[in-house]
C-alpha cells in the first residue's frame, strides 16, 4: 500500500529540493531517497548514516562487492526496486554486468572469488532463514573471510533486509532502466549521504 504522505508529506523546502534534483538529473527522486526525507530525525538521518557506513565505510570488501551483496539480499527478498538499483551500482563498480547477473542467478556457480561466494551464501542463509550458527561462520572463515569482513557483510545484509521491507511496504515505484543507471552513477560518486 502506497501512503499518500510519501507523495505529499514534505516541507516546501524539501519539495523545492526534489524539483531541483529532477531538473538537474532528468529523473524524479527515487522513493528510497524520498523516504529518507520523510521524518528525517525518526528514520532518514540514522538510516543514511548506517547505510553509508555499511556501503562506503572502510572495509576489505570493495564497493562493488558490497553493492553485489545488497543486490543479492534484495533478490532473495524479491525487492524489484533494490535488485535493479543495487545491481546497476554493482555492475558499474565492477564494470561487469555479466558478473552481477551470474551471482543473482546463482552465487554457488558464478565465477567469483571463494571468499565472496562463501559470504553471499552466508547472507543468503541469514536472509532466508533469519538465523545463522557458529558453524556457518566457521565455514565462511575457512573460505578466507576475516571476522571484520563478516561483520561488514552482516551490516550490508541488515541494511538491505530493512530497506527491502520498507520498499515493499510502501510500494516503491520502479523507474526505468535509464533512471537506475543515472542513480547508479550518483551512488558510485557520492554514496548514501
Amino acid at each position: 500500500m502506497r501512503l499518500d504522505i510519501l507523495n505529499k508529506g514534505y516541507s516546501f523546502g524539501t519539495k523545492a529540493l526534489f524539483a531541483v534534483i529532477k531538473a538537474v538529473s532528468g529523473y524524479p527522486l527515487p522513493d528510497a531517497a524520498k523516504l529518507v526525507f520523510y521524518r528525517p530525525g525518526y528514520y532518514g538521518a540514522p538510516a543514511k548514516k548506517f547505510t553509508h557506513a555499511a556501503m562506503r565505510g572502510p572495509s576489505a570488501w570493495s564497493v562493488g562487492d558490497r553493492e553485489l551483496m545488497a543486490a543479492y539480499v534484495s533478490s532473495l527478498n524479491r525487492c524489484s526496486f533494490c535488485i535493479k538499483a543495487h545491481g546497476a551500482v554493482a555492475a558499474g563498480a565492477y564494470n561487469d554486468r555479466a558478473k552481477v547477473d551470474a551471482v543473482l542467478a546463482d552465487p554457488a556457480t558464478a565465477a567469483i572469488e571463494e571468499p565472496l561466494r562463501a559470504t553471499l551464501l552466508l547472507l543468503g542463509k541469514l536472509t532466508r532463514e533469519n538465523t545463522i550458527a557458529a558453524d556457518d561462520i566457521r565455514v565462511t572463515m575457512t573460505a578466507g573471510v576475516s571476522a571484520s569482513q563478516i561483520e561488514d557483510a552482516l551490516a550490508v545484509c541488515f541494511a538491505f533486509n530493512v530497506t527491502n521491507r520498507l520498499a515493499d511496504a510502501f510500494s516503491f515505484f520502479v523507474p526505468s532502466p535509464d533512471a537506475f543507471e543515472a542513480g547508479a552513477k550518483y551512488l558510485l560518486k557520492r554514496g548514501y549521504q
